[in-house]
């Protein structure tokens, strides 16, 4: 009888042609099986609870909740879930916001396929792994000075075009308050005006217009 792999993998993405790709690349390794397979975060949560793999490979952009959101999630329930980000998408604030949900890794789509195996085996034995790109953007990002989830709120508003009284009646604040977030805004953001604020902020993933 052969024996069982040791790295069981989820992989999680919501491409059909990638999760195929995927599968039959890392299927051809003697220590690496796929065993299951989700279009979306609800049908991973769903798969990591009936199969418990070993490592989930996990898309940054699903429909619905997020690849984010989806590792947070799985990490409230199964703590020692062991999971690698892999996306098309490298914006510092993407990346940040993966590894504080909880991913172990984050390589883009892009690299070579000996990279990607690297990075399987190294976050299925318990370390981590970031490719060069995310590490570069990653650095970048501890660099700067974090935004307060009502800065981003403001930044948001601002990069829609709302003037500061549109924004406190669309916040339910003061409009000497959104000022006031502005003002920090701009300093943390390093940047002179709101155009510039906004365009920073969806260069690096802070916000988006999606």
């Amino acid at each position: 009888m052969s024996q069982q792999k040791p790295i069981r993998i989820l992989v999680v993405d919501d491409h059909f042609m990638v999760r195929m790709g995927l599968s039959a690349s890392l299927n051809v390794e003697p220590d690496i099986e796929v065993v299951a397979e989700a279009g979306n975060a609800e049908a991973a949560l769903d798969a990591y609870r009936r199969v418990q793999p070993t490592l989930v490979m996990m898309d940054l952009r699903l429909p619905g909740m997020s690849g984010a959101e989806c590792t947070a999630e799985l990490i409230r329930e199964f703590p020692e879930a062991r999971v690698l980000m892999l996306s098309t998408h490298s914006s510092e604030e993407e990346i940040y916001r993966a590894i504080q949900a909880g991913a172990r890794g984050y390589v883009v789509k892009s690299i070579v396929r000996e990279e990607l195996l690297r990075a399987v085996r190294e976050v299925h034995r318990g370390g981590r792994y970031f490719d060069s790109i995310v590490a570069s953007h990653l650095a970048e990002r501890q660099s700067h000075r974090a935004l307060s989830s009502r800065e981003v709120d403001v930044l948001r508003l601002v990069a829609q075009g709302f003037g500061n009284k549109e924004i406190a009646k669309a916040l339910d604040i003061a409009e000497v308050t959104v000022k006031l977030h502005v003002s920090h805004m701009l300093e943390k953001l390093e940047v002179k005006d709101r155009t510039q604020a906004a365009t920073v902020a969806l260069q690096r993933g802070i916000i988006s217009l999606d």
